[in-house]
């Protein structure tokens, strides 16, 4: 199978400003991504895709390592855009000139804690089940924040929202329960062609949650940025 890696890093970012390309433990989130995605075995091409003068800076820097630049159209770079609009793009762009790929690797740059080896044993996860739609990095929910154990209010009284939990509030009586956690998407080719991404089968690789912070706001940069630092000093 031959395998394509978009690390998509678009200029827009409300929430945490210039987001892909400030600096970040020395260096910046889209390094990171772009040496994680190099680390990587299983690749077989890697573009970045963004439509920020930055960002086709940074990339610039590893072109001597296979890294490649596309251009991101203003219309598929809004905040409304799907995600899958990127990822036709960038099939298109290659197939137009003859290079075709099975599947599809998005590695995010809002992920810095991930290493190669996630990328490769997610890829693996889908390349061992024929059968199987997607792959996707994902994380344990911690007890606290079990969805058994989440409320509704009623003026000052909880409610249960999904389920009533009782007496059963120990971690060891409650089931597992876990979300993406934005590190690793695995895509079929041909799936994306006919508008489909997870499809109904999708499987997922567990991380750790200290491997697990996905950047959305200040406080996860900041959180991130201290974990990188402890994790590499």
């Amino acid at each position: 199978m031959k395998i394509l890696a978009i690390i998509p890093a678009r200029e827009g970012s409300k929430r945490v400003p210039l987001k892909n390309f400030r600096p970040f433990a020395e260096t910046t989130l889209l390094d990171l991504a772009i040496q994680q995605a190099l680390s990587a075995t299983l690749i077989d091409k890697i573009v970045v895709n963004s439509d920020a003068p930055q960002v086709k800076e940074i990339a610039k820097k590893y072109e001597s390592e296979g890294i490649e630049y596309l251009e991101r159209p203003k219309e598929l770079a809004t905040d409304e855009s799907p995600a899958i609009d990127y990822m036709l793009q960038t099939l298109d762009h290659y197939e137009s000139k003859g290079l075709f790929y099975d599947l599809v690797v998005i590695i995010q740059a809002s992920s810095p804690l991930r290493n190669g080896s996630d990328i490769d044993s997610t890829i693996q996860l889908l390349l061992n089940n024929e059968q199987a739609d997607s792959a996707v990095s994902v994380v344990m929910l911690s007890h606290m924040i079990h969805p058994h154990k989440m409320k509704t209010m009623n003026g000052d009284t909880l409610r249960p929202w999904l389920v009533d939990e009782g007496q059963k509030t120990s971690a060891h009586e409650l089931p597992d329960i876990f979300v993406r956690n934005c590190a690793v998407y695995v895509f079929k080719s041909a799936h994306l062609k006919n508008g489909i991404t997870y499809g109904p089968q999708s499987l997922g690789y567990v991380m750790p949650v200290e491997t697990s912070v996905d950047i959305n706001d200040m406080i996860d940069f900041k959180f991130a940025e201290y974990l990188f630092k402890e994790k590499n000093t």
